[in-house]
């Protein structure tokens, strides 16, 4: 448990994700609220148990009950990786606790195979990182600055 802070304008929009946030234009502001934030987790179909959440400004704070780390991580990930959402305040508890992932934020000019490099010094094992991400990534070329990603340890 603990406070996760992410990007607060690099999120997935409401339209869908950034390719370049800078050069995608928002068609109208549109207001972040509990329900959205709600939905967004949901629409993943992760495992959850009692899953709520509150939302302060730019803080969500995430409650409910995972069978693992990897989905609770999950569930902060989905809530802090939209637009507007600064920080996540994680209330969840795991039922069975295993060893948490590194989060990384996405800087320009990274791919999932560079990132691989960086993080494990084999860039083949972007798909490791892609599938520790999955629901939230559909495809592995589909990540975007600023974007939060888990890299779990290799076991």
């Amino acid at each position: 448990m603990g406070l996760f802070s992410f990007l607060k304008n690099a999120g997935k929009g409401i339209f869908g994700s950034k390719a370049n946030p800078e050069e995608t234009p928002k068609p109208t502001e549109v207001v972040i609220n509990e329900g959205i934030i709600k939905q967004a987790v949901l629409d993943l179909g992760l495992p959850i148990d009692k899953f709520a959440l509150n939302l302060t400004d730019d803080v969500v704070t995430v409650y409910g009950e995972a069978q693992n780390t990897a989905d609770k991580e999950r569930v902060i990930l989905a809530s802090g990786n939209i637009d507007g959402i600064g920080f996540v305040d994680d209330q969840i508890s795991v039922a069975n606790p295993e060893p948490e992932a590194v989060f990384y934020t996405v800087q320009s000019g990274d791919s999932l195979s560079k990132i691989s490099k960086a993080q494990y010094g084999d860039p083949m094992k972007y798909n490791f990182i892609f599938e520790a991400n999955k629901p939230m990534l559909s495809h592995p070329d589909k990540i975007y600055p600023g974007q939060v990603l888990r890299i779990p340890p290799l076991g």
